[in-house]
């Protein structure tokens, strides 16, 4: 999941953080990206694609991850979070074609923000703040 979030996203320096940190930090720059697109009051297509579009390749790469052989997480944990992988590929779609939907992405990344590690990123990674 790592390599794959890395390469997707950029080049993240060399940290001693583990794959959950990775993923809070993931998690909280593109919906930092998505809150910053809700909040602006012209509409800018672009911005909202981009945005969108970053938060579905994250859910699509841990979707992957979740339907892996090696994939640890108890088999209801993972049921949750390809519910809400698909959930966000819907809604996504319903974004882009202009219909409401921005906020409950938003909600759904901060939810499971909540359940991630992030004291080591915090500590590091101050430049996405």
């Amino acid at each position: 999941m790592q390599a794959l979030a890395v390469k997707a996203y950029g080049e993240v320096q060399q940290r001693t953080v583990g794959d959950k940190e990775i993923e809070y930090a993931l998690f909280r720059q593109i919906t930092e990206a998505l809150e910053a697109v809700a909040e602006t009051t012209e509409f800018a297509p672009a911005a909202w694609a981009d945005g969108v579009h970053r938060n579905q390749q994250l859910w699509t790469i841990i979707a992957a991850d979740l339907l892996s052989p090696g994939n640890a997480l108890p088999d209801e944990l993972k049921r949750s979070l390809l519910y809400l992988s698909e959930f966000v590929r819907r809604t996504s779609l319903n974004v882009l074609a202009g219909e409401d939907g921005l906020r409950d992405l938003i909600e759904v990344n901060r939810t499971v923000m909540a359940g991630l590690p992030r004291s080591a990123f915090d500590n590091v990674a101050g430049e996405t703040s």
